[in-house]
């Protein structure tokens, strides 16, 4: 587990990896969960929360509700009768356990989206998880520190949200990847041009680390120039 400490109070710890990062951030003994991971490892994320001191949740972010981020939201919610946070647009896939379009922006993603959708729904399903909290374009979380809120950064999803701790790291989700040195753009996004409107928003709220769901950090530099290159070819503003 890598534990990120922001000025400002919060710290966030990658409490999983692999298939998808999930976040921890902890503030004044209050505790959110952003994104729970798929359906598996039950055991192990509960260990390491309890490691952490985390006996209950105060909350769970979905960043959005494709499988391998929602998978044990509505065992999680059951467990420790927290709410669950998701953009208004994927509440109703939410609470069917149903994904979002899954739209290559590469080669390489436009063939495991097709593979994607000629697989039965039920191998990709997870289970229905009730929303308790819709959020709309921001929604501020002042429980979990100064200058902590929800941002709506769509583009992988139309729903896709980010957290931002602090107003200095943001928990991104596939808005972006950090499995490549050369790249941050996600092999997958429902709409390409949006992904890199978004990124000017992430620019925006002055954060200058950015933790996806899948690889390691990314920095605000590192983020900028990829930004000014790519926005001229998308026409993004």
């Amino acid at each position: 587990m890598k534990t990120w400490t922001t000025k400002s109070g919060p710290t966030i710890t990658r409490v999983m990896g692999g298939r998808c990062n999930v976040f921890l951030v902890s503030h004044g003994g209050r505790f959110l969960l952003v994104d729970t991971g798929p359906a598996g490892m039950w055991r192990l994320l509960i260990s390491r929360l309890r490691k952490l001191g985390a006996e209950k949740l105060d909350g769970i972010v979905l960043t959005h509700t494709h499988f391998d981020h929602a998978g044990k939201a509505a065992r999680l919610r059951e467990m420790f009768g927290c709410p669950v946070y998701v953009h208004r647009s994927e509440a109703e896939l939410l609470e069917k356990g149903a994904n979002p379009v899954i739209r290559g922006s590469t080669p390489f993603g436009s063939a495991v989206a097709f593979l994607a959708s000629i697989t039965p729904k039920k191998m990709l399903a997870y289970a229905p998880c009730a929303t308790d909290v819709t959020v709309d374009e921001r929604l501020d979380l002042p429980d979990f520190g100064p200058n902590t809120y929800i941002l709506h950064t769509p583009g992988h999803t139309r729903g896709s949200m980010s957290v931002i701790v602090g107003g200095e790291t943001a928990l991104a989700g596939d808005g972006l990847v950090g499995m490549f040195r050369s790249t941050a753009f996600p092999p997958f996004a429902e709409d390409s041009r949006e992904l890199v409107e978004s990124w000017g928003r992430l620019l925006g709220t002055g954060c200058r680390i950015f933790l996806p769901a899948h690889g390691g950090a990314k920095n605000a530099d590192e983020l900028r120039a990829e930004y000014e290159r790519r926005r001229v070819a998308h026409r993004a503003p």
